[in-house]
């Protein structure tokens, strides 16, 4: 069974820059990652990071104390690697520069764009919850400060994507454009086995994730969709599943085959997720497993983004349920 570490270097040639920064890459992943791991399973134990810290993040989202922590985590973490020169965060409002100048030039290229607690407002009640991580190569020269032009890069020209998942065991899923592949954290020696490998999507599922809750404020078009998944007929109904973070869904469909949905709705008339936080991590990992990854109507990796904390509708899953899905909006416009 090989360790991540082994994985990595057995399969070096998948990976088209410099091996040695791959591996600083996952070293600042891990240990980030193993330092909230150790904390989500002390919570209940401890009411230290229990809770909202009071504070409003640029989402204008509460923010919980372990979204804190997790931020700063990761922010500590990949500095002390000196591996990236920049890192743009969900709970920060602007990107920040990881490694200052050193003569006249950046030594590290690499771009890094983080959720770093996704679903963090199922920590109080042991559901699931995860981080979501992408990698870019910077587009302007080391010999110059970093731009905003930087982090906004289409989904499509990511080199390294993945999350981490908090749940019963705490999982690492990446790719790097070569498949997708899972390791599963032996705590006991604090290190990343592989467990799941080659992971891919059904061509077709049977689960269906979106949060009814919002039925009333769906368009049409998505309300006749739900009535589709739910219709007895073919290898119909659905089986409606849905955690509220999107790792959990996901990961759970990813294996078992359906499709995760979060349209625009009336109170969000342009998605609520995040074009560079969520969806084209998610979206670069669902078409590598071979799944497909939309807005509705476009591919998300081929969205060029305009702003830092760009909000999408996205529908991710097996290829012929997010395909249907296409229909359903293509025949009412």
């Amino acid at each position: 069974m090989y360790t991540l570490g082994e994985f990595i270097i057995k399969n070096r040639d998948n990976f088209l820059y410099s091996i040695e920064s791959l591996l600083r890459l996952f070293s600042s992943i891990k240990l980030a990652s193993k330092a909230i791991h150790k904390e989500v399973n002390k919570v209940g134990l401890t009411e230290e990071l229990i809770g909202s810290s009071g504070i409003t993040n640029i989402q204008g989202e509460n923010q919980q104390k372990l979204d804190n922590f997790a931020h700063k985590a990761f922010i500590e973490s990949f500095k002390s690697r000196n591996v990236v020169c920049g890192i743009a965060s969900e709970e920060s409002e602007d990107f920040i520069v990881i490694k200052e100048k050193k003569e006249n030039f950046y030594q590290n290229q690499y771009i890094v764009l983080i959720d770093p607690l996704d679903g963090s407002s199922n920590i109080d009640v042991n559901v699931s919850i995860g981080t979501i991580f992408s990698v870019y190569l910077r587009k302007s020269s080391v010999k110059m400060d970093l731009t905003i032009s930087d982090f906004l890069q289409k989904g499509k020209k990511q080199i390294l994507a993945g999350y981490i998942i908090y749940g019963s065991s705490t999982i690492l899923v990446f790719t790097i454009g070569k498949g997708v592949h899972g390791f599963t954290l032996d705590p006991s020696v604090g290190t990343f086995y592989l467990s799941h490998p080659n992971l891919h999507f059904p061509k077709v599922g049977s689960i269906y994730s979106i949060n009814h809750g919002n039925y009333a404020n769906f368009s049409s078009e998505i309300k006749k969709f739900i009535r589709y998944c739910q219709e007895k007929k073919e290898n119909r109904p659905y089986t409606a599943r849905y955690i509220g973070s999107l790792v959990g869904d996901f990961h759970r469909n990813m294996i078992k085959g359906g499709i995760y949905i979060y349209p625009k709705t009336d109170s969000s008339p342009n998605g609520k997720l995040r074009l560079l936080y969520e969806c084209n991590p998610i979206a670069f990992l669902t078409e590598q497993a071979g799944g497909k990854a939309s807005d509705g109507e476009n591919r998300i990796l081929d969205i060029k983004p305009i702003k830092l904390h760009q909000r999408t509708p996205f529908v991710c899953g097996s290829v012929e349920m997010v395909s249907k899905f296409e229909e359903f909006i293509a025949n009412y416009k």
